[in-house]
């Protein structure tokens, strides 16, 4: 029970690694808030279904983190339901995969909105809270292997996670004097629902599970674990860190 009574928010977590950390921290014992947008009203409540399964209380919002208001409003109201907030969790993303030369616009700017400034206002929004209440805190942020290394259809989606990496880093230090640590984790090649449609191509897939040491790839309950690590006081002395969890994927370069 790392985070037993903890209160637990996380962004983009009615599927896919998003689901899978909120379950994870909850058989932990910590309660939930949510935001979810691209996914099903049902998916959500599912996902609520399933945590208050587990003894845990749980809250969604459906909310569109491109908004900067909506930020704030998260944070208000898992602090009307639960009295405070202990850990945020920034895992909302998009990555609508498209080549470079004909990028439209809107779908680089639509990447940007979600994937950084997204993370940006939601982080700031939790750290404002986390600072009022004076107890510090707990802010981990999914970037990606991407932050790392470049991808020929993810011009508009790898420079989102390098920033997003960056942003734990420097948010470190900044809220480092609160007692609020910030660290980032950089998933490799996770089946989700948004690489599945890439990952339909067996002979694309079977090439990256080559490249894995580990021999697959990942699936959403192997971030869950990571996550609650970085979030609970086994973690007190980490801050501004990157962990990769790739199975090994970024080292091999054979």
């Amino acid at each position: 029970m790392l985070l037993k009574d903890k209160m637990f928010l996380i962004t983009g977590a009615s599927v896919g690694i998003g689901r899978a950390t909120a379950l994870g921290a909850a058989r932990h014992g910590a309660d939930i808030a949510f935001t979810y947008f691209d996914s099903t009203d049902e998916k959500a409540k599912d996902t609520v279904t399933a945590i208050n399964a587990l003894g845990r209380r749980a809250i969604a919002l459906k909310q569109d983190v491109a908004d900067p208001d909506s930020a704030p409003a998260f944070v208000k109201k898992a602090v009307d339901t639960y009295g405070r907030i202990d850990v945020f969790v920034s895992n909302a993303g998009i990555c609508p995969f498209h080549a470079f030369l004909d990028m439209p616009r809107e779908t680089l700017e639509r990447t940007m909105r979600v994937n950084l400034h997204g993370a940006y206002y939601m982080v700031q929004a939790a750290a404002n809270q986390m600072v009022a209440q004076g107890h510090g805190g707990a802010i981990i942020a999914v970037s990606s292997i991407s932050a790392l290394v470049g991808g020929e259809y993810q011009t508009h989606y790898t420079p989102t996670k390098a920033g997003v990496l960056s942003l734990m880093q420097s948010t470190a230090i900044a809220l480092g004097p609160h007692k609020i640590r910030c660290n980032a984790v950089l998933p490799g090649a996770i089946l989700t629902d948004i690489n599945k449609d890439d990952l339909s191509d067996l002979k694309k897939r079977a090439h990256l599970e080559s490249r894995v040491p580990l021999g697959r790839l990942g699936e959403p309950d192997d971030l869950a674990g990571p996550i609650v690590f970085l979030a609970s006081d086994l973690a007190r002395y980490v801050t501004g860190a990157a962990l990769l969890v790739d199975g090994g994927m970024f080292v091999n370069l054979q």
